[in-house]
């Protein structure tokens, strides 16, 4: 039995999204969470709206204002870099044109819930440029995987 392209591009696309759940939410040790979990209350969550970011552009001003001091460089590049595959694996999975469309909102989507389960769960900190940063790291992806569709070595090797 073969298999379709499409179909073990979706399983890396699956594979590629359970590794960011595993970086960015559950990127403590099993024992922090655990501690987490065992003393989560609502209160929980009153507290991740105080130190939440909201304002968008704050984080991001913050970094470059103190980059320095702060690991901004980490920051800043590792939100746009994590998202990158995310932006070139998504057409390789869902390749028919109308997938295309969906492409935006399904990011915006997946990155909003990340940042809701780490405003919700304590399990992080809900900040507004992380989505904005993710986002646009997803979007250098597509651009990536559309640039190199258009190029003559897509053309000459797709076959």
């Amino acid at each position: 039995m073969k298999i379709k392209k499409s179909s073990r591009w979706k399983w890396i696309f699956f594979l590629y999204v359970l590794i960011i759940i595993r970086l960015i939410i559950f990127k403590y040790p099993y024992s922090v969470l655990r501690d987490i979990m065992a003393h989560w209350q609502k209160d929980v969550i009153w507290e991740g709206l105080d130190t939440a970011n909201f304002t968008l552009f704050k984080t991001i001003r913050m970094y470059i204002k103190y980059y320095d001091r702060l690991n901004s460089f980490e920051n800043l590049f590792g939100n746009i870099l994590i998202f990158i595959p995310y932006g070139i694996l998504y057409p390789l999975a869902f390749p028919k044109k109308q997938s295309y469309l969906l492409f935006f909102p399904a990011t915006f989507l997946f990155v909003l819930g990340i940042e809701l389960f780490q405003l919700l769960s304590a399990f992080g900190q809900f900040d507004v440029d992380d989505i904005l940063l993710n986002c646009l790291g997803a979007v250098i992806g597509i651009m990536i995987i559309i640039a190199f569709r258009r190029g003559s070595w897509y053309d000459n090797h797709k076959r």
